[in-house]
């Protein structure tokens, strides 16, 4: 694992050389909340700096490590309460409630969308607002591990780390409210908690449409990463994950007897031709540096071993880098499987449909992220992140305004894990850093914006 530097973050693409005397300067944690001055304020140009901002007259460094003394065991109970109630995409109205009950305790005013299933919650006051989102859905897998918070809904599990992230907003918003409480929040905040991230229609265009976004001039977000340890902070400058698509190719033909293959169109043959040859022939109509993954998950076709159908049905992702690829791919695609499809004698249908777009994080945002996580866990917590193949519907977020993901360590030393597996957990001291960082980060980044 190679850790980011001042020195070196800029070759890793995590941030331009602009900005590494900034890093630098953010690298060593301070005695004051003194970071947000050294990072470039989003949304302005070079030549703009933002003003000075005041010193807090607490430490927030000595503030979070009393607020976690006191606290950790309950974000941990939070964490464990809805892995163990979990629910899947566009139906967490139970999740949505329990996390609105737990900001109403902390003295905050919590604001449903209309159907239920997703909530923002405002802390503090300004025009321009930090954003901090959360996603609450599980998925359809089972839960085999023996552990006292195992799912207790049969068939679905937290097996993507949803739970941490939410566990982890909700404190970010019990600090923030805490400092709000004293005087000493400079600026105001938006905990953004969302619907159906693993599931098309995903929910960030849902929270988007009832003004997640409004007066929003930054967000910022954690997915899980059991590729880093806890207490590491994966950081990339740039696209983070892939644009993500998925298709349905539905194939008729003539079936008969296998025995008499030459009065058919053998529509299975023809599956097998579509599922092999598509994704390559995509590949070199392409430029070779933009790649596309279409990986086929799903296929259905016939029952008795001696009968070729008269239908089958083939499902794929389609998973690309970078926007002008996700751009030209859908056409591209449909008429690769067509011309494949009529030299093997079959009709197709395609019904491919828009997924999520790139993540695409912003140079300054991810700047402060990366300096954030330094004052909070030290330099040594901040580490690359690689380029995803994944999908990840924060980027609709950051088509509208600037912000960054971040990958959030949470795997043991020598652990092998990985998201989506039915035995997916996490070490939980990954939920401490994660308050530690992204309370420094959302207030960096208020500080930052002059607010």
């Amino acid at each position: 694992m190679h850790t980011l530097t001042a020195e070196n973050v800029d070759e890793m693409g995590t941030a331009a050389k602009s900005t590494e005397a900034q890093l630098s300067d953010a690298s060593a944690p301070e005695p004051r909340l003194l970071v947000p001055a050294a990072f470039p304020s989003i949304g302005a140009s070079p030549e703009t700096t933002a003003s000075e901002p005041s010193a807090m007259s607490i430490s927030l460094p000595e503030f979070l490590d009393a607020w976690l003394d006191e606290h950790f065991d309950e974000v941990v109970a939070t964490r464990r309460h809805i892995h163990a109630n979990p629910r899947l995409s566009r139906r967490e109205h139970d999740t949505a409630e329990f996390v609105a009950e737990q900001l109403r305790q902390a003295g905050l005013k919590p604001q449903f969308i209309p159907d239920g299933t997703g909530l923002t919650c405002d802390i503090g006051d300004g025009d321009r607002v930090i954003a901090i989102r959360a996603d609450m859905d599980a998925l359809p897998i089972h839960d085999p591990k023996d552990v006292p918070y195992r799912s207790t809904v049969e068939g679905v599990c937290h097996a993507c780390g949803h739970d941490a992230h939410t566990a982890i907003v909700i404190g970010v918003g019990r600090v923030l409210a805490e400092l709000a409480a004293v005087g000493e929040l400079p600026g105001r905040f938006r905990l953004v908690f969302q619907p159906s991230e693993e599931q098309f229609p995903s929910g960030a265009p849902t929270m988007i449409r009832h003004g997640a976004l409004t007066d929003v001039a930054a967000i910022f977000a954690f997915h899980c990463d059991a590729q880093f340890p806890a207490g590491q902070i994966g950081i990339r400058n740039g696209a983070l994950t892939a644009a993500c698509d998925v298709m349905e190719i539905k194939m008729r033909g003539r079936g008969g007897h296998t025995s008499r293959p030459h009065l058919t169109t053998d529509i299975i043959n023809a599956m097998g031709r579509i599922i092999v040859d598509v994704p390559s022939l995509v590949g070199r109509r392409l430029d070779p540096r933009q790649a596309v993954a279409i990986v086929f998950g799903a296929v259905q076709a016939g029952e008795a071993a001696n009968a070729i159908p008269e239908e089958a049905v083939a499902r794929a992702t389609v998973r690309m880098q970078g926007r002008e690829t996700w751009q030209q791919v859908p056409d591209l695609v449909k008429e690769v499987t067509h011309s494949v499809a009529r030299s093997a004698g079959v009709e197709v249908e395609i019904d491919y449909r828009r997924g999520v777009p790139p993540v695409v994080n912003d140079r300054a945002a991810s700047a402060m992220f990366a300096g954030a996580t330094a004052a909070a866990l030290g330099e040594q917590a901040v580490a690359e992140a690689p380029m995803s193949m994944g999908g990840e519907d924060f980027a609709y977020y950051l088509e509208q305004v600037p912000g960054a993901l971040a990958r959030l360590g949470i795997g043991w030393p020598g652990a092998a894990s990985d998201i989506h597996q039915a035995n997916f957990d996490i070490d939980e001291a990954a939920l401490g850093h994660g308050v530690r960082v992204m309370v420094h980060t959302a207030l960096a980044a208020a500080a930052g914006l002059s607010l």
